[in-house]
């Protein structure tokens, strides 16, 4: 039974209920892409749906909008699949369990997915509409956004008339976004050799971290899980003399990681040690994040007792080495706009396998040299450590635009629709728009949302009222480009 369906718009709301009870991952978006396509058969409406899934959905003007200059709404189709631990949710075949409590929509142990199926919403709901005025529209949908833009990235931008682009992805009313960083994903890899140690299977866990999306929220000094089990491990060398099995911890590149755990090999006599220095460093780890991170827990538990395949002395040397050393976080602030962070990068995925470790990062800078410099970095690093980085994903900047008729004009209708000023920002995420510009010259392009919090953590939740205010904002636009 449909859990939206109550609520104004109504449209809106269907469309994002169809759209949360369809797989759609990154990675995972055939399905979500044919659906849109099939929309825009269904209603007569042409379309491109490319090799790569992304769709483009056009639609004639209203009367008297004929010969305006076309517009284009702009979002992208994929999700970041996040889950608590226990939820049975298998994000490759299975939907989205919804909720709608106190006037707010959230997902039961998982991520929504406004972030950014609300934007694939508006833009079905505004296709689907006789009684709404608007110019010719360009409904643009994009995949693997989350991941790193490859769908913008491999998106043919030829057969685009739009110059004037509404994007819909940002996460906070009255927040008009116009220039974002550039970005791209390092994959560090470190080869391991394995041996055979006799011994006591010990697991250590960090868990019930706050988490969240690497740009949006690296400034608030969350912890990182990745890079708290490194510190443990390098700690724990001090107190007992142990093999490491595996480390692992994160899911994407982009998201905090909020949870990871390290399995190690010890002697009977040491168990004591390991549980003692857990319970030391659980109450360490609290104190020094029980403001960002109040759920924080370090546990050790005792498992089986055996023969295991352990990475050889220098192997877990080096990959300790790089979890303390490789930067991470906050690299620089900037001086030119208050409060906005210029370059950062995130440790998001640790991953062990037989032969190697792979710790995976976003970077973000909004000043391309400081990207390079930042890469650089990890090159040098990984090299003397004995690893490899590949960069893949690349994205530029979006630079802002000094004279823009988009903006001016949303600022004024917002300020008639709520009664103040927007704020006018950057933002240290990367959104598409900077591949957009830097394909379709002359862009005159905007990024705006309605209120949604904790995207991209099993705590993800969207406003409804918000939802509601920007519905009209967005269509009162669409109104006066005429």
């Amino acid at each position: 039974m449909p859990v939206l369906s109550g609520i104004e718009p109504k449209k809106v709301f269907k469309y994002f209920e169809e759209i949360c009870a369809i797989p759609h991952g990154s990675g995972n978006t055939k399905q979500i892409s044919d659906y849109c396509a099939g929309f825009a058969k269904e209603r007569g409406l042409k379309y491109i749906q490319d090799g790569t899934n992304n769709v483009i959905i056009r639609k004639d003007g209203t009367a008297g909008y004929e010969d305006s200059p076309p517009v284009m709404l702009q979002g992208h189709m994929d999700m970041v699949c996040e889950k608590e631990a226990g939820c049975d949710i298998d994000f490759e075949k299975d939907g989205l369990r919804l909720k709608l409590e106190d006037g707010v929509i959230s997902a039961d142990g998982t991520t929504l997915g406004g972030d950014d199926g609300i934007a694939v919403a508006f833009a079905l709901a505004i296709l689907d509409s006789d009684d709404i005025p608007h110019p010719p529209l360009e409904a643009v949908f994009t995949v693997d956004e989350e991941t790193g833009m490859f769908g913008a990235a491999d998106l043919d931008c030829s057969p685009l008339k739009s110059r004037i682009m509404l994007n819909l992805d940002s996460e906070d009313e009255g927040v008009l976004l116009v220039s974002c960083a550039g970005g791209t994903s390092a994959i560090c890899t470190l080869p391991i050799e394995r041996e055979s140690a006799e011994g006591v299977e010990i697991s250590l866990r960090i868990d019930g971290l706050t988490g969240g999306h690497s740009g949006v929220e690296i400034n608030k000094e969350r912890a990182n899980s990745n890079r708290l089990l490194g510190r443990a491990l390098n700690e724990l060398a001090k107190t007992a003399d142990y093999k490491l099995v595996s480390a692992d911890g994160g899911l994407k590149d982009n998201a905090i990681p909020r949870a990871s755990e390290a399995k190690i090999v010890v002697s009977a006599a040491d168990v004591p040690k390991i549980t003692a220095f857990a319970g030391k460093f659980d109450k360490i780890f609290k104190a020094e994040y029980h403001l960002s991170d109040p759920e924080l827990s370090f546990v050790a538990e005792e498992g089986k007792t055996g023969s295991f395949d352990v990475m050889a002395p220098d192997g877990k040397k080096r990959l300790i080495a790089a979890l303390v050393n490789l930067p991470g976080g906050i690299q620089r602030m900037s001086l030119d706009i208050p409060g906005l962070v210029q370059t950062s990068l995130n440790m998001g995925v640790l991953e062990t396998a037989d032969d190697k470790a792979v710790i995976r990062f976003a970077v973000r800078s909004s000043v391309g040299t400081e990207k390079q410099e930042l890469c650089g970095r990890l090159t040098n690093l990984m090299e003397v450590l004995g690893g490899t980085v590949e960069f893949i994903g690349d994205y530029p900047a979006w630079e802002y635009k000094q004279d823009s008729m988009l903006r001016e004009l949303m600022v004024e209708v917002f300020k008639e629709q709520y009664g103040r000023e927007p704020k006018v920002e950057a933002l240290h995420a990367g959104v598409e728009c900077g591949l957009f510009a830097g394909k379709l010259p002359g862009l005159d392009c905007v990024s705006m949302g309605p209120d949604m919090k904790d995207i991209h953590t099993p705590n993800e939740r969207m406003d409804v009222a918000s939802v509601q205010r920007t519905w009209n904002y967005v269509l009162e636009i669409l109104k006066r480009l005429k």
